[in-house]
């Protein structure tokens, strides 16, 4: 008996020393904080505890809890961890050859959690991406939205709305990439055309539920497809919608209107020839910034000053990587280029950050230094958007999941044998499954 109760004792001890280390706060002390939602502290304290951040203020200000692990940051740089508000890694992959329109595929059930690319893209201080499935459809199925911890299988690392389902958006795409022979749409109008149709499939549907409601027993027949486009006109959620042509990008603003749902443009290669109709449609724009463009005649006439002028016109501006694109490791890159081309400085980081949050519904919980969100920062050695600088370390939830002091980490920053082993690559259009 005295044995099994010293036993349980000995266990409750550990239990207990075990959650105070949890615990335990992390002060980052005399590094150069910028909060992106406030001005720069050029010495501050971070402090972080249980996941969250719970203060920031210059060095005087901040009182270190005589427990918390003391981290000298003299010297450093930080900021807010980076959200890509498109991404393919994780190997994913989505609707296959047999039809257009697939709003029943989930990324979710296509994720390797355990895929270089997620320690590649950690590596270049991202700590939240919305993973897509590829732009070969008008509608490719639902996307997923991670936070990137470190995780085993990607319910690990799937980010949950407050009632517990999965968070993501949904693909769409027009242009070049989903024309094909049938029963894929051949020509642009014929594109508009299906997906038109589609949706007024789903407003039917929706009208059967809304008057099932008091009657359940003229509830319509199950369709995964039709009711995940019941979300998306109830803006439960967000259209994701691969565009380039500044002609393709008015049609997908006109369905927008017609159907009322919530819609972030993606890449806007010909963004710039239409700033203002975008910006009265008030949808944001999710901009790749290449400094190599090419590819495809639509995105002939991308222009590195996309950001800027989207952003003086008054539309909500964010970057993305369209990993493996621009690779996750260089999307500090991104916005280098765009102050160089004329965007704001802010404004180019909030495009890293907090824009890019609000397009994923996520800018209560990531984007900014603000105390009560997550603690999800980058460790920088010099300003971000200087190419001499390095991401030293990145945290998700005051978890270090990137050190670069680390050989094993340092590997997936700087590449090399073993690197990319076991990576694979998902790109928006290509390969046989037509998705990819």
């Amino acid at each position: 008996m005295l044995f099994r109760r010293l036993s349980q004792f000995t266990t409750l001890c550990v239990l207990t020393t075990a959650a105070l280390a949890q615990e335990r706060a992390h002060a980052f002390v005399g590094a150069r904080i910028e909060p992106v939602d406030a001005p720069v502290i050029e010495r501050g304290t971070l402090l972080v505890r249980g996941g969250r951040i719970v203060a920031l203020g210059p060095v005087a200000d901040v009182k270190v809890p005589d427990d918390a692990e003391r981290i000298d940051a003299a010297g450093r740089t930080i900021i807010p961890g980076l959200v890509c508000s498109h991404s393919h890694i994780g190997a994913v992959a989505g609707a296959d050859g047999s039809g257009p329109i697939q709003p029943e595929v989930r990324a979710l059930d296509a994720i390797d959690a355990l895929d270089p690319g997620i320690q590649k893209a950690q590596a270049g201080g991202i700590t939240t991406v919305n993973v897509m499935p590829g732009s070969g459809h008008l509608l490719s199925g639902q996307t997923v939205y991670l936070k990137l911890r470190d995780g085993r299988t990607v319910e690990d690392i799937a980010i949950k709305n407050a009632d517990g389902s999965i968070a993501g958006g949904i693909k769409m795409a027009n242009g070049t990439n989903p024309q094909k022979d049938p029963p894929f749409a051949g020509t642009r109008g014929k594109a508009a055309a299906l997906m038109r149709a589609q949706l007024h499939r789903a407003l039917d549907h929706k009208k059967k539920l809304d008057a099932a409601k008091d009657d359940p027993s003229k509830a319509p027949d199950r369709s995964l497809g039709l009711e995940a486009l019941v979300e998306v006109l109830e803006g439960k959620r967000v259209v994701h919608h691969h565009t380039h042509r500044q002609d393709d990008i008015i049609t997908v603003l006109r369905l927008q209107q017609e159907f009322g749902f919530r819609c972030v443009l993606h890449h806007v290669s010909e963004g710039w020839m239409v700033a203002d109709q975008i910006a009265a449609a008030k949808v944001p724009c999710s901009v790749i910034v290449l400094d190599s463009p090419g590819g495809k005649l639509e995105a002939l006439n991308l222009s590195l000053t996309t950001g800027a002028v989207l952003d003086r016109a008054g539309v909500l501006v964010g970057f993305h990587t369209d990993d493996g694109i621009t690779d996750s490791r260089l999307f500090l890159r991104s916005g280098a280029l765009a102050v160089r081309a004329g965007m704001e400085r802010d404004k180019a980081l909030q495009a890293l950050t907090i824009a890019n949050a609000r397009m994923l519904d996520l800018q209560d919980r990531v984007g900014t230094l603000t105390p009560g969100k997550d603690a999800d920062f980058v460790v920088l050695s010099g300003d971000p958007f200087s190419v001499y600088t390095r991401v030293l370390q990145t945290w998700v939830e005051g978890k270090k999941v990137f050190d670069l002091a680390d050989p094993k980490d340092r590997l997936f920053a700087n590449g090399g044998y073993g690197a990319s082993e076991g990576q694979a690559m998902s790109m928006c259009c290509f390969g046989t499954e037509g998705g990819q």
